[in-house]
């Protein structure tokens, strides 16, 4: 086996295992219940942050 062949074997093994990990995202975030009076949009800790009147902290 050559290496452009390894290589389209663990490319097409990559993609496979990306779209698995998307599709359970879609899966998990459909089940999760849905947020009574929240304040919308995105949730503003997927990055570790708090943002509140567009200024940003850590916590």
């Amino acid at each position: 086996m050559t290496n452009s062949e390894k290589e389209l074997k663990q490319a097409k093994r990559a993609l496979d295992e990306a779209k698995k990990r998307h599709a359970d995202k879609v899966t998990n975030h459909k089940k999760m219940p849905a947020e009574k009076k929240g304040r919308g949009g995105l949730e503003p800790t997927r990055y570790g942050d708090w943002e509140v009147k567009g200024i940003a902290s850590d916590f």
